[in-house]
């Protein structure tokens, strides 16, 4: 049975924290499933790291919904939310015809998209259709061009901006909210005054969860780690290791071997040689 927005509110008001992943393929959906991850995230962030973009502003919709599905084949449990890409829910209107996209022909059980008071009516609309929708606030990636890759909140008159987002998000009924690149201290402040539970990622230790990028926390960039990351695991190098070695048994004839092979009884063989022989 899928975790529901209402576990998600149960996990927050039992004081659990709650562990929250991107994941962009089959694969990665089920290893992150039977881990036990409740909530997962199909981020625009492959723009990046699956797609080789720059930023996540090239990422279409055809594209999150094709990513999406693959990740609602290879679920079961987790909850599991689609981020409405860039320009596709500038209004009410555009809004709902991308989120219900996301919702039946992708299968997601949400939308995240970003903003704070100026997208709170979108949310709101999207809401009273029966849509959940998780709220992103703080440096929000769309926006790069404009507010450029940088803690968001650090001055008080930012602080109090995102103070009032997270409010405006939270009244109009988003289930969740994502805090990116805030202070800790101010994202702690936020979390304590919502009713909703707070999702962070380079925010600090008190909000009422946290997600991580799916590469970034297994180690699949040998050469790059976001401050606010921590690596579990350097699969990048496991995965190179495997492949040189894979090169080397090759090269070298010892790969395959008798045990990867299947056999014919040589008599049917040769029967078969002889006909093809006599044919020709």
């Amino acid at each position: 049975m899928r975790t529901t927005i209402r576990d998600i509110q149960m996990m927050r008001d039992r004081g659990e924290r709650i562990p929250m992943i991107t994941a962009y393929d089959y694969t990665s959906a089920q290893i992150a499933d039977r881990a036990g991850i409740p909530i997962i995230l199909v981020g625009d962030s492959l723009g990046m790291v699956v797609l080789g973009h720059q930023s996540t502003v090239p990422v279409t919709l055809d594209e999150m919904i094709h990513h999406t599905r693959a990740v609602v084949r290879g679920t079961q449990k987790a909850l599991v939310v689609g981020d409405l890409p860039f320009l596709t829910y500038t209004s009410p209107e555009q809004a709902i015809q991308s989120a219900g996209r996301m919702l039946q022909e992708a299968g997601a059980q949400a939308v995240k998209l970003e903003g704070g008071v100026h997208v709170a009516p979108i949310i709101a609309r999207l809401v009273a259709l029966g849509i959940p929708v998780m709220g992103h606030i703080g440096f929000t990636p769309q926006s790069v061009n404009q507010i450029g890759l940088r803690v968001q909140g650090k001055r008080a008159n930012e602080a109090q901006q995102l103070i009032a987002d997270a409010l405006a998000v939270q009244e109009a009924g988003a289930f969740a909210l994502v805090l990116e690149l805030v202070p800790a201290e101010l994202a702690q402040a936020i979390t304590e005054r919502l009713r909703i539970p707070t999702i962070g990622i380079g925010a600090g230790a008190g909000c009422s969860g946290q997600v991580q990028v799916w590469h970034d926390l297994l180690g699949l960039y040998s050469d790059f780690l976001p401050r606010h990351a921590r690596r579990y695991a350097e699969l990048a190098k496991t995965i190179a290791d495997a492949l040189s070695q894979y090169v080397h048994d090759v090269r070298n004839g010892l790969f395959p071997g008798p045990e990867h092979s299947s056999r014919i009884d040589p008599a049917e063989l040769a029967a078969a040689l002889s006909n093809i022989d006599q044919a020709t």
